[in-house]
């Protein structure tokens, strides 16, 4: 089936981010397997930004929604109020998008994260 061939063979892409500290920060995505796009109807997604691969607890995670399922379209955002709460810095991200239970879960994207200083407050 199409979802065994796409856990074998897809592995995850790397993007890394710059997210201006107190500012909203989205990130479009459309997930494609093969040039088509995937059908995310019976996916969700989660995403977290941490100080290291090792950090125990999360710095922020992300907002992760379906803007179009079927299209395989998936927006990945901060809002300005988390932002400003993040030090400024580099931290690492990943996202994954899974089926009820973790029956699948697939990491589409990972990086590092350059969180630049708010001057204006």
């Amino acid at each position: 089936d199409i979802i065994s061939k796409w856990r074998k063979y897809m592995s995850a892409g790397t993007y890394n981010l710059v997210i201006d500290q107190g500012s909203d920060f989205a990130l479009d995505l459309i997930i494609k397997q093969g040039g088509t796009a995937l059908n995310l109807t019976n996916y969700s997604g989660r995403a977290q930004l941490r100080t290291s691969v090792d950090a125990s607890s999360a710095s922020a995670s992300f907002t992760v929604t379906k803007t179009n399922a079927a299209g395989g379209a998936l927006k990945m955002e901060l809002s300005a109020s988390t932002s400003s709460g993040i030090s400024a810095g580099q931290y690492v991200y990943d996202l994954e998008i899974f089926t009820s239970g973790d029956g699948i879960v697939k990491r589409i994207l990972q990086g590092d994260a350059t969180i630049t200083p708010e001057v204006t407050r």
